[in-house]
């Protein structure tokens, strides 16, 4: 398999539907109420710092950090908390969440202001201060990534977007180029860190060039171009394809030498460097066949998933059929639309009824396509028989716990079996299994 990494057919070549390309983002019309969950991130959630009739503002931190791995809460509207309760979460647990009642002024709290960075310890302290995470989806808060125990020599910042529809990142690049530059020379600066990457899938020529010239002068930051085929983004994979070198099988990037930033996260530290303004709003693409307003959104942490698609719109005469929380490959479909956004929601895929209608699954041919496309060179046919047979052991020679969960099996397979869901489940045994001591 690691060999594998080597090879070129790697991944997916999914549709380069990217319509909102273009779009600049628009902040959309403010919320009536918003919702922050108190665990937006990996790790410990945030415990809530404010109660029932509080007043508060856009940047007021709600939420402390609830332990090494965690990250500070802040509100993204002013206004008035309304509770302070238990809410369920997409992946079934619990959490607290803050509700908050919006004014309507958008008052910006008058703690709100520039950190004072000296040296590395002030640096990441306002890193943790700001609550920010891995803004690509991962969530994993910042402020621990960006201090390895290993020896580290590269910062790879991942801007490939290569998941379909969304292009929140691309506008990101070219509206907020200076942010981005602004965030990669301090993380080199405090960390010691000697060089940066930037990796942009070819497809994003505008990206490409601007980022150049911003950069031609700063020998420690260069651009990279990247193949145009879907799972470049893919942690392992963009350390392999920037730095030629593989992450040890259970390791970390940092094991490779290289700390990986998602492009928005590496602007929002930019931002947040020079106004002091938290993680607060995010812009998310809205897009798919249901919708009638394609377009990039500035949304408030907090608000519903249903006032961001009002914003957008439904197409008239169009039955909307199943709404995707994030990218149309990976993401979960959504079966509550009074769910909040979060720090990490980078997009909103309207799909018709028509669309969203499952395909005839029909049984496997044993084309081996699976295996051919499979960013991280697995083998789903053979896992999926390994997994029906409960063999611990074989699950692990397949090393299904490589499987990140991109879809590209699913996407390729000519009899549309359910392939990435097979992978997943395979992978939730296997490492429940281990983690119990299984071994048979």
């Amino acid at each position: 398999m690691l060999n594998k990494l080597k090879r070129a057919a790697l991944g997916a070549h999914t549709p380069h539907d990217k319509a909102t390309a273009a779009s600049k983002p628009v902040p959309m019309p403010l919320p009536a109420q918003v919702r922050i969950l108190m665990s937006q991130h990996i790790g410990a959630p945030a415990k809530a710092l404010v109660k029932k009739g509080d007043e508060v503002f856009v940047g007021t931190k709600i939420g402390e950090a609830g332990g090494f791995v965690s990250a500070n809460i802040h509100s993204s509207v002013s206004g008035t908390v309304a509770a302070v309760e238990p809410f369920r979460l997409s992946n079934g647990r619990m959490c607290d969440s803050v509700v908050i009642k919006t004014d309507g002024k958008q008052t910006v709290d008058p703690a709100v202001k520039a950190p004072e960075v000296t040296d590395k310890a002030s640096f990441l302290a306002a890193v943790r201060e700001c609550g920010l995470v891995g803004l690509g989806g991962a969530g994993f808060p910042t402020d621990v990534k960006l201090q390895p125990k290993q020896t580290v020599d590269t910062l790879l910042i991942n801007a490939s977007e290569c998941e379909v529809w969304l292009t929140s990142d691309t506008q990101e690049m070219l509206n907020c180029s200076d942010d981005i530059v602004r965030g990669i020379e301090a993380v080199l600066k405090y960390t010691g860190i000697p060089k940066c990457i930037i990796g942009i899938e070819n497809n994003k020529p505008e990206c490409i060039e601007l980022l150049n010239q911003k950069t031609k002068d700063k020998p420690a930051i260069e651009v990279k171009a990247l193949p145009s085929v879907y799972g470049t983004g893919a942690e392992l994979i963009l350390i392999e394809k920037c730095l030629g070198r593989e992450v040890p099988h259970g390791g970390l990037p940092a094991d490779a030498g290289a700390i990986v930033m998602n492009v928005t996260s590496v602007s929002t530290l930019g931002k947040y460097l020079a106004t002091g303004m938290p993680v607060v709003s995010r812009c998310i693409t809205v897009d798919g066949d249901a919708c009638a307003k394609p377009q990039n959104l500035i949304v408030p942490v907090g608000t519903a998933y249903e006032d961001v698609l009002n914003a957008a719109g439904i197409k008239g005469g169009v039955e909307l059929g199943k709404v995707v929380a994030g990218g149309a490959m990976m993401g979960p479909a959504v079966e509550n639309l009074s769910y909040p956004t979060t720090k990490t929601t980078s997009g909103l895929i309207m799909l018709s009824a028509a669309a969203a209608e499952p395909p005839q699954v029909n049984p496997c041919i044993r084309c081996g396509r699976c295996v051919e496309y499979c960013p991280m060179g697995l083998e789903p046919v053979e896992v999926n028989q390994a997994y029906a047979a409960r063999d611990v052991q074989e699950l692990g020679k397949l090393h299904v716990d490589y499987c990140f969960n991109c879809g590209s099996c699913t996407f390729v397979c000519p009899a549309k079996r359910p392939c990435t869901q097979m992978m997943g489940l395979a992978k939730a045994f296997y490492l429940g299994e281990i983690k119990k001591g299984g071994n048979k």
